[in-house]
């Protein structure tokens, strides 16, 4: 089972490559926080982005992901909520003064761990990967290969273990810029207004996007 030639491989894990570098409302929530709440906030966005693109994983191997993609209803009910949710994040964000990511100002643990739901809402709330990986992964399925579902579900992890390789480095560099840009409350603000921004923005696209 799993019986790949190492062409299928190279294939692969350069489009997942260039796949996880490309930007998008996942990157855009990961690299927000970091840049707002150093890096320890930046690793707690990373893992609930990827808690919320392992769920479009398991969906795409069961089969939940084509309901998405062919029901014009669902498509438009979670696209709706997703867009909803990103600009409730932003104007969420826009209303702060700055001195939230203070640690005096607030419990640190629980705010990473509302980021990271953060991320698996943002993650799971955006049709458009449920339809990517419904495209993406059965390009890479081989017959004779193993079930269907489980090569699905081997692609699909397998894109978030790239994801990996190359998200960590990113917070960690972030992590020490926003480290340099603390203690002013009038640069905390403003970039609260930019990923407040950033967010309402990503809402607007993915309001205004299509199933194609």
């Amino acid at each position: 089972m799993f019986d790949y030639s190492l062409a299928h491989w190279l294939t692969f894990f350069t489009a997942a490559f260039l796949l996880n570098l490309s930007p998008g409302p996942d990157m855009a929530f990961i690299l927000g926080q970091t840049a707002r709440d150093g890096a320890r906030s930046g690793f707690a966005a990373m893992f609930g982005i990827w808690s919320g693109a392992f769920l479009h994983v398991l969906f795409a191997a069961i089969g939940l992901s084509a309901i998405v993609a062919t029901s014009a209803a669902a498509f438009a009910v979670v696209k709706w909520v997703g867009a909803g949710y990103l600009v409730w994040l932003g104007i969420q964000a826009w209303r702060t003064d700055g001195t939230e990511g203070e640690p005096k100002a607030r419990n640190a643990n629980a705010s990473r761990l509302a980021i990271f739901r953060q991320g698996i809402l943002v993650a799971a709330l955006n049709p458009k990967v449920a339809i990517f990986f419904l495209a993406f992964l059965p390009q890479f399925v081989v017959e004779g290969a193993g079930p269907t579902s489980m090569q699905l579900f081997l692609h699909g992890a397998l894109i978030i273990v790239v994801a990996a390789t190359i998200e960590p480095p990113l917070v960690i560099v972030g992590g020490k810029l926003s480290n340099l840009l603390k203690g002013s409350p009038r640069v905390g603000q403003l970039m609260e207004r930019a990923l407040g921004s950033l967010f309402i923005a990503l809402g607007i696209r993915l309001a205004l996007s299509g199933r194609n």
